[in-house]
C-alpha cells in the first residue's frame, strides 16, 4: 500500500508542475485556446474551480495511483523513463478519447497541429516528474 501512497504523492507533485507550466503557457500567450481546465469544466458542466479540482484528482489519484499499480508492467529502465512512458500513454489516451469528447477533435487538431505537440511536451514533463518523485518516495520508504 505504501507504493500507492508514493504514487499519489508523485502524481500530486507532477500535477503541480504541469499546472504551473499550463499557467505560464497561457500567461505568455502560447496557445491560449488550449485551456485544459476549461475543457474539463465544460465536459463536467461545472465551474472552472471544479475543473481544477478534477484536474488535481485525475493527476493525483488516477495517474499517480495508476502509475504505482502498473509500475512493474511499464517499459523503461529506471523510474524517470517509466514515468515518461506512462506520461506518453496518458497523452495518447487524452488525444484519442478526451480531446474529441471536449469538441477539440481527434488529437485536438481542431486547435491546429501545435495542440498535440504542446500537450505531448507537457505530458513528457509530467511523466518525468512523476517518475522522479516516485523514485525518491520509494527510496525513502525502503530506508524506513
Amino acid at each position: 500500500m505504501d507504493h500507492i501512497k508514493s504514487g499519489m504523492i508523485a502524481g500530486f507533485a507532477a500535477t503541480v508542475v504541469l499546472s504551473v507550466m499550463m499557467i505560464m503557457k497561457t500567461a505568455v500567450g502560447i496557445m491560449p485556446e488550449l485551456d485544459v481546465i476549461h475543457m474539463i469544466a465544460g465536459m463536467l458542466g461545472a465551474s472552472v474551480f471544479a475543473g481544477w479540482v478534477a484536474h488535481f484528482v485525475l493527476g493525483t489519484v488516477v495517474w499517480g495511483g495508476g502509475f504505482a499499480v502498473l509500475n512493474d508492467a511499464i517499459p523503461g529502465q529506471g523510474q524517470i523513463a517509466k514515468g515518461i512512458a506512462f506520461g506518453v500513454a496518458a497523452w495518447l489516451l487524452m488525444m484519442i478519447a478526451v480531446m474529441p469528447m471536449a469538441g477539440a477533435g481527434f488529437f485536438g487538431l481542431n486547435m491546429g497541429v501545435a495542440a498535440p505537440v504542446m500537450t505531448l511536451i507537457l505530458h513528457i514533463v509530467f511523466g518525468a516528474v512523476l517518475g522522479w518523485v516516485y523514485m525518491k518516495q520509494t527510496q525513502k520508504s525502503a530506508l524506513a
